[in-house]
């Protein structure tokens, strides 16, 4: 453990794909969707806990999911769940955290990460962020994790990188390239240099805020002018004057795709962005005829390939379906073709339409 390492578990999103699940009011990262008995979060946070204090794990959310938060990493500082009071995108919450740290520890290294994606691999996990750490305690640089492909998948952002690597598996970033069609995709994985984007950040507080000047300057001038409230009693309300003078851009856009000091480390850990049903199903235990089962009293007969989730307290019996989600909540029942899922997000829009947000 490393006084100077530190993690900002984002958490803030809704979750939308994951739609019946997935609620406004209790979105995917706080769910068990892989049934294995721990939520997303739970499993993201057990993950940084191996090798980062637990005073120095933090979670940025939504104002509205802080009590969640709360219930589900009852061990986590209560002031350690950082409340944004709007969906701005990914650039301000990495601002707020690294302007609060850089008060708390100017030697702070941060890694900045989804609370909802699967990682299989633990220990792989932890030598790549601890070997990343390393590398940007010596450098002005700023660190993403690329996964290494293995297939052309469609639904992720590409990174390709220099041939040489400039330390121990690390190497200089060419380009971002944002989610392709299945031809160039398929070009990327057969050419050895291109790398799917996890979205998982790693660099030297000081170092990212340096950043932050150059390309975001405005958003940073707001913090920097609320930063003796940083810390304080004052903060959320600080937070709460800073975030509607925020442009809603991502870090991706805001300061990765144009700094110049980028670099990637290509990492096997076993890694999903759990962004659809198909991922969940691809993670999820399967019977003989594929069916992956979420629910202690899920019949099926003469099916295959499916995804089925339900309440442990309800029976379903399903017969003929092949390569079918089927989602099964108190109030909403989706039953929707595998190949269909990229539409859930227009589903769940076209059901605000005609229902309003009963159902969202």
């Amino acid at each position: 453990m490393n006084k100077n390492h530190y993690v900002a578990i984002m958490a803030g999103g809704i979750g939308s794909r994951f739609w019946p699940m997935s609620r406004t009011a209790f979105p995917k990262q706080f769910l068990d969707i892989l049934h294995t008995g721990r939520t997303l979060i739970q499993s993201t946070y057990d993950r940084y806990l191996q090798f980062i204090p637990n005073e120095n794990i933090y979670v940025v959310t939504s104002t509205e999911y802080a009590d969640i938060v709360k219930k589900q990493l009852p061990d986590l500082p209560a002031e350690n769940i950082l409340c944004e009071p709007s969906r701005k995108n990914t650039a301000p919450c990495v601002a707020y955290i690294a302007h609060k740290l850089q008060l708390i520890n100017k030697e702070g290294l941060l890694i900045c990460a989804p609370a909802d994606h699967l990682i299989l691999d633990a220990p792989a996990f932890t030598k790549v962020c601890t070997d990343a750490f390393d590398f940007v305690d010596s450098i002005n640089a700023l660190v993403t994790l690329g996964i290494k492909p293995t297939y052309a998948n469609t639904g992720y952002g590409y990174i390709q990188h220099e041939a040489m690597p400039v330390a121990d598996h690390v190497y200089k970033v060419k380009t971002f390239t944002e989610k392709p069609n299945l031809e160039l995709a398929k070009t990327f994985l057969a050419s050895g240099d291109f790398l799917w984007n996890a979205g998982i950040f790693v660099w030297k507080v000081k170092n990212i805020i340096k950043a932050f000047e150059k390309f975001l300057p405005e958003m940073n001038e707001v913090f920097v002018a609320e930063k003796e409230h940083f810390n304080t009693t004052t903060e959320q309300e600080a937070i709460e004057r800073i975030y509607p003078q925020c442009t809603n851009i991502s870090i991706d856009y805001g300061i990765m795709e144009k700094a110049d000091n980028v670099y990637v480390v290509p990492s096997s850990f076993g890694w999903s962005d759990l962004g659809t049903w198909n991922s969940a199903y691809e993670n999820m235990e399967k019977d003989y005829f594929g069916n992956a089962v979420a629910g202690k009293h899920v019949m099926i007969i003469d099916a295959t390939k499916n995804v089925v989730h339900a309440p442990d307290k309800k029976l379903i019996l399903l017969q003929g379906l092949d390569d079918f989600i089927v989602v099964d909540t108190h109030d909403v029942l989706l039953i929707c073709k595998k190949e269909k899922e990229q539409e859930i997000k227009e589903y769940v829009a076209e059901v605000k339409r005609n229902k309003g947000d009963k159902f969202l």
